[in-house]
């Protein structure tokens, strides 16, 4: 009985970590701001320690390095956060 529990966690545990893989954040370069704030309302961010330099914002930024560098021209403040709203 013991040895099919252990088989049976580590099934699943081999099975949870396939789908973290795979759900990880695809790195898509977005045409313009309007189809990057379709997905991700308050923007990209390069890293938490981007601050915002035009004003006040409604929506927290969604942070992921390798997003914000494939999406860079469309940081017009060059703040470290691309299409902030």
């Amino acid at each position: 009985m013991k040895k099919y529990v252990s088989i049976l966690i580590g099934l699943v545990l081999l099975l949870g970590s396939i789908n973290s893989v795979s759900a990880k954040t695809e790195i898509i370069t977005y045409k313009n701001c309007t189809e990057l704030n379709k997905v991700y309302k308050g923007g990209v961010a390069q890293s938490t320690s981007a601050k915002n330099k035009g004003g006040k914002t409604k929506y927290k930024p969604f942070v992921s390095k390798e997003l914000y560098e494939a999406n860079k021209k469309s940081d017009r403040d060059k703040d470290f956060i691309a299409c902030e709203k």
